[in-house]
């Protein structure tokens, strides 16, 4: 296994990015409702109030867009659907702290584990093939592959987080989709 590591960088710790799903938008909703209402075909989400968020996600469809997968679900409360509809940091949290926010203060961290433009609403299994990997280890359908590359430029460009040679020559392959 290759030590993906970059020398001079501390351990990863997820913890650094502070709690999962927090309101940083502050409406009430965490982050992982905003993603799902966002994200679901219009008109099939089923939500409800849970305290201050009025739109505490119950069911609803959405596409994967990792694999074009359609994904519904009836009960959200349900552990085992629950998983199968996952939120996922297109640049994973330990890729983005090698890349350089581990440089980053807590705030700052925090604020990009919440951001809407770096999160989407993906099936559980393709985001646990996805895992931590950069482009050039794990690619989405191709269909996918040229959103999935802009997205990933904007987030470390808007970021300054950097780019491995691998990582730039993979990204080049799938804008090569783009029409």
């Amino acid at each position: 296994m290759i030590d993906r590591q970059p020398a001079g960088v501390p351990p990863y710790v997820r913890k650094e990015f502070g709690s999962p799903w927090t309101d940083i938008d502050r409406n009430g909703c965490n982050q992982r409702d905003d993603v799902l209402l966002r994200d679901a075909h219009k008109g099939t989400v089923k939500s409800a109030r849970q305290g201050r968020c009025d739109h505490d996600v119950l069911a609803g469809t959405w596409t994967d867009p990792y694999t074009g997968k359609t994904l519904t679900f009836d009960d959200l409360k349900d552990l085992s659907q629950a998983r199968a509809i996952q939120i996922d940091h297109i640049v994973p949290l330990s890729e983005a702290w090698r890349s350089g926010a581990y440089a980053w203060n807590v705030e700052r961290r925090k604020t990009f584990a919440n951001r809407l433009d770096n999160l989407l609403a993906v099936d559980g299994s393709a985001n646990a093939s996805k895992g931590d990997l950069d482009p050039a280890a794990w690619r989405p359908r191709k269909g996918f592959q040229c959103s999935y590359a802009t997205r990933w430029i904007r987030v470390k460009h808007d970021w300054d987080l950097g780019a491995d040679p691998s990582e730039i020559r993979a990204l080049g392959e799938m804008l090569g989709y783009c029409p």
